[in-house]
């Protein structure tokens, strides 16, 4: 409807929010999200630095993974971009994120009777909130190393 009738509602007024309407709105405990979201309808924020810098803390701090022929040692993370933010929804906070990350590995394997070194990727390609169960892994170990293409299978089976 186009023009207002004379007995519809009078068109809102906005109003610029004073100190007490906003402590007001600070004292509400069931309230999440920002003062002008009092109906939590949709919020979104950004949390791309922290989850990236957080993601890199957490995977070093993992050190080294061992295995039954050796052990892999996490020497960096070469790459780690994506997207990750808090949405508050309905008064109801939920989190998503979806990143890709290759990580720089070094390590040692127990090939026949011989301690071989290798160096290599673990690119993982996406994962996200609710889908880590279908998490996938591509391992590339480099080419100068002389562990030969079977010995190399052995190690994409454990690492992968």
């Amino acid at each position: 409807m186009r023009e207002a009738k004379h007995n519809a509602a009078p068109l809102p007024v906005p109003r610029k929010l004073n100190a007490e309407d906003v402590s007001v709105g600070s004292k509400s405990s069931n309230h999440l999200g920002s003062a002008w979201n009092k109906a939590g309808t949709w919020e979104e924020k950004n949390l791309n630095k922290w989850a990236t810098e957080r993601i890199k803390e957490l995977v070093l701090s993992v050190g080294s993974l061992e295995f039954p022929s050796g052990k892999a040692d996490f020497a960096e993370v070469s790459r780690c971009t994506g997207d990750a933010f808090l949405v508050t929804v309905r008064n109801k906070k939920r989190i998503g994120y979806t990143y890709e990350i290759t990580l720089k590995v070094k390590g040692e394997w127990l090939i026949g009777e011989e301690k071989k070194t290798f160096k290599g990727n673990l690119d993982i390609e996406e994962f996200s909130f609710g889908e880590l169960d279908d998490l996938q892994v591509e391992v590339k170990v480099n080419d100068e190393n002389d562990i030969v293409h079977q010995d190399k299978q052995l190690c994409f089976e454990y690492l992968g």
